[in-house]
């Protein structure tokens, strides 16, 4: 069986995922079934034949040899020649009948075996690669408890397939049961697994308000849940869509290779002619012509060659996948290792993406303290769902704060918000985009220039038309930063450029913690990809590494476009190339290192296959090549390659790809500034 011909993975219907197999069963593969059944006839047949039994004894066992092990590959080459595809496989069940009709029967018989056993061998590698990737997945439950509202005005519970849940929908999720739908929590509180979807290695505490996702486990505490996605486009149903076409597509090389297989059969078909024809014209006998042609056929079918590309960069996706990278496709994997430049957004990437408030600097003579400048700013942005503002929030919480109930709440995009606290005037915001902090010499302004200038983004505090305080603002580098950073740069032999819509400042003090010397500042999104495509018109394979909506043009850009997994982000399913779902940075240069060794496998693959072919046809032209050993050593070479491919499918070959790289001197727990987001104060990004 050519990988051309490799079963894909099986989709499931929206709502409801088929749960994994544990483990690969071989006879649960018709392949497997077949080839066994060959082998059995023909170990039956073989004592038989040998002890010099009559005809009618191992023949029929011998027949129902070629009919069990041949009639499959036999007639797939026939629909295929219908499209006037030849197939290699078709070539060799002719092999077969060519030399049963010489009366070589038992060597025919030997090579239907051996080719059965070859294809069941690759059926299985490919089942094991397919088990591999999906093996990572907590899928979702078949059912769901749905409460429905009664026309009294109660509420009953019904038991529903999760593929008719609807958006709006509440579900009631007891302890240990399993998640059937992204939502939000309404009701409820408990503590849910959710390690298959972030990787977090613990239990995360659930209140109302927070997004749980389908198939997590919630361990303690009975939820009501309300429905937020279809289950057909829940986080869980995407991954599933992706590992899925990850399995169809091909790689270049494969590509190139199923290409050259169609002139090479058609070239090797006329040289079996020749090798059959030539000989017989010089008089040699019809059967000897005839069974080295039969050989010849057999021993230059590109088979090893055709099965060089697709195992090892099928395997790797699923080593990928099973420690949190997801690749989407064949075309990916191989793309990854080609990258010699790495470009990384700052916040959500190079830093954990959850602002804290570092600083509170009341104004001299603003008649306010410390915490009262606090509270009021909690107050005006406990409504607001922006980041910074939940940073303000959970700082005052933290301090045991009271906060005043706010009225009249106003967001202005780019600026900040507006409320009335205790019947005041109070403004959260950009320092650059609030009117009263314009006047350059005045105490304000040197406090917003000292936060600064310590790398902070500054959040200016107004009450009642008055600048009062100056918040500081700061997000925290990932722990496995700087270690990524120096791996990557190990890699492409380049140094590594940070892409940021924050300020110089700020994005100079994380660069220089993370070990980046390249740092473009003050970005937009469009000028992100502007960057990007500068480095690669000068001949660069850009990978980009990235999280948010503001990083989607130049992941699109990019060679290979990498999104750090925000659960349910668009961006992070749909638009990068490979999504690292655990939101582990260290992963992006395991994967590039993986991809490397996979192009490698394809290369030492390659040269088997050519080196066997090569071997196998100059002995039968050259001396006389025994049908029974041409057939051991084809199949042999072709198992060869698909083994050595699969060793990627090995947990140790994902920490030979993972490189150590010397942590650079730069604190790991530093804060570096943090960037802004679209639609809020500062620069978008």
């Amino acid at each position: 069986m050519t990988p051309s011909q490799a079963p894909p993975l099986a989709s499931a219907p929206a709502g409801r995922l088929a749960a994994p197999p544990r483990r690969s069963r071989a006879l649960a593969l018709p392949e497997a079934r077949w080839a066994l059944a060959a082998l059995l006839l023909f170990l039956a047949a073989l004592p038989l034949d040998l002890a010099g039994a009559p005809a009618w004894a191992w023949g029929p066992l011998l027949a129902a040899v070629y009919a069990t092990g041949g009639w499959e590959p036999g007639l797939a080459g026939l629909r295929d020649l219908r499209e006037r595809t030849l197939d290699v496989d078709l070539l060799m069940v002719v092999a077969a009948l060519g030399a049963a009709a010489i009366g070589q029967v038992l060597d025919g018989a030997l090579l239907i075996v051996i080719f059965a056993t070859s294809g069941a061998l690759e059926a299985l590698a490919t089942a094991r690669t397919r088990d591999a990737v999906r093996g990572l997945l907590d899928l979702a439950p078949a059912t769901a408890t749905r409460l429905v509202e009664t026309p009294s005005g109660g509420v009953r519970e019904e038991r529903v397939p999760t593929g008719r849940l609807a958006v709006g929908d509440t579900v009631l999720v007891r302890p240990g049961e399993r998640i059937g739908a992204d939502g939000t929590v309404a009701d409820g509180a408990g503590e849910v697994d959710q390690a298959t979807i972030t990787g977090e290695p613990l239990p995360v505490a659930k209140r109302p308000g927070d997004e749980v996702f389908a198939g997590t486990l919630n361990g303690t505490g009975a939820l009501r849940v309300t429905v937020v996605r279809d289950p057909a486009d829940s986080v869980i149903a995407r991954i599933v869509a992706m590992v899925e076409e990850a399995s169809a597509t091909k790689a270049p090389a494969q590509l190139f290779v199923e290409k050259v297989e169609q002139r090479y059969s058609l070239g090797m078909v006329a040289a079996t002619l020749a090798v059959f024809l030539v000989p017989l014209a010089f008089g040699s006998p019809v059967t000897t012509a005839l069974l080295r042609a039969m050989t010849f056929m057999i021993v230059a079918s590109p088979c090893a060659v055709m099965l060089a590309t697709m195992p090892p960069l099928l395997a790797s996706i699923a080593t990928a996948g099973r420690h949190g990278v997801l690749v989407k496709s064949a075309l990916v994997m191989e793309r990854l290792g080609q990258v010699d430049r790495a470009a990384l957004d700052k916040t959500g990437t190079l830093t954990e993406g959850t602002p804290r408030v570092t600083d509170v600097r009341p104004v001299p003579g603003g008649g306010l303290g410390a915490g009262e400048v606090l509270a009021l700013a909690a107050a005006a942005e406990h409504p607001s769902e922006h980041p910074l503002g939940r940073a303000v929030v959970a700082a005052a919480e933290e301090r045991g704060l009271r906060l005043s109930p706010a009225a009249g709440f106003a967001s202005e995009p780019g600026v900040g918000v507006r409320a009335r606290v205790g019947g005041r005037t109070v403004e959260v915001g950009a320092p650059g985009r609030l009117a009263a902090a314009a006047d350059p010499g005045s105490a304000a302004a040197a406090l917003v220039a000292e936060v600064e200038a310590g790398g902070r983004t500054a959040v200016l505090v107004r009450y009642e038309g008055r600048t009062v305080g100056v918040l500081g603002v700061a997000d925290r580098l990932r722990r496995d930063a700087a270690r990524t950073v120096a791996a990557l740069g190990a890699l492409t032999g380049a140094g590594v450029t940070l892409l940021t819509g924050d300020n110089e400042r700020a994005a100079a003090r994380l660069a220089a913690e993370a070990g980046i010397t390249d740092v473009r500042a003050g970005l937009l999104p469009q000028q992100k990809a502007a960057a990007v495509g500068e480095q690669a018109a000068r001949g660069a394979r850009v990978l980009v590494v990235g999280d948010g909506v503001n990083d989607a043009p130049a992941l699109a850009t990019a060679h290979v476009g990498v999104a750090m997994g925000r659960a349910g982000s668009d961006l992070a399913l749909e638009t990068a190339d490979a999504v690292v779902v655990r939101d582990e940075l260290a992963t992006v240069p395991a994967v590039v290192a993986l991809s490397r060794r996979a192009r490698r496998l394809v290369v030492q693959n390659l040269v088997i296959g050519g080196v066997f072919i090569a071997g196998l046809v100059v002995w039968d032209l050259a001396g006389r090549l025994p049908l029974p050993l041409g057939v051991l050593g084809h199949e042999g070479s072709t198992v060869v390659v698909g083994l050595n491919g699969l060793r990627l499918l090995r947990d140790a070959a994902w920490h030979r790809a993972r490189p150590a790289a010397p942590l650079p001197a730069a604190r790991q727990d530093g804060a570096g500034g943090h960037e802004r987001h679209a639609g809020r104060a500062g620069s978008p990004v």
